[in-house]
């Protein structure tokens, strides 16, 4: 048990004294965390610190916390992002359609804060992801036209041809 200050000692004293004490007899050896910075020194002081720990430690993006219309516009401005790797020209207007009911969705009830979005034009996105596709076949080599991307005839292969070929992708 800690003994009470003395009368005559000092108040900063009293206080050396205990910790060079304790720490003489080996009470301050291997406590979880020694050789470690103490935590948040340093940095500077969030209100929202709790939060930014919880979301950490179960693994959820802050996306979550944001209101309906921000995501949305953060949606429409990475449509291009999120379309690069589909296959074919349905893939990328189904993409695009999700993303336009979600839109119609929001307009009909908007919550949140009023922030102009209106529906992505699926053309413009499809003619972006094929320019896009183009400049990644110039770079990497041919990539497998797809039926459904609307290209010139002659650089599409008909499937009676890649069954006669016995190519089958």
């Amino acid at each position: 048990m800690v003994e009470r200050k003395p009368a005559g000692m000092g108040f900063e004293s009293w206080i050396d004294r205990q910790i060079r004490e304790a720490t003489e007899r080996g009470e301050f050896d291997n406590l979880d965390g020694a050789g470690k910075p103490i935590p948040g020194e340093g940095t500077p002081v969030d209100e929202n610190w709790w939060l930014h720990g919880y979301l950490k430690r179960e693994g959820v993006s802050g996306d979550a916390l944001l209101p309906p219309a921000l995501l949305l516009r953060r949606d429409i401005e990475r449509i291009d992002e999120s379309v690069r790797d589909a296959d074919s020209e349905t893939q990328v207007r189904a993409a695009v359609g999700e993303l336009n009911r979600r839109i119609v969705e929001w307009l009909r009830m908007p919550v949140g804060p009023a922030v102009p979005i209106r529906p992505v034009d699926a053309d413009e996105v499809v003619a972006r992801w094929r320019r896009d596709r183009a400049a990644a076949q110039t770079a990497t080599g041919p990539v497998r036209a797809d039926s459904s991307a609307g290209g010139p005839a002659e650089t599409r292969t008909r499937w009676w041809h890649r069954l006669r070929s016995g190519r089958r992708s």
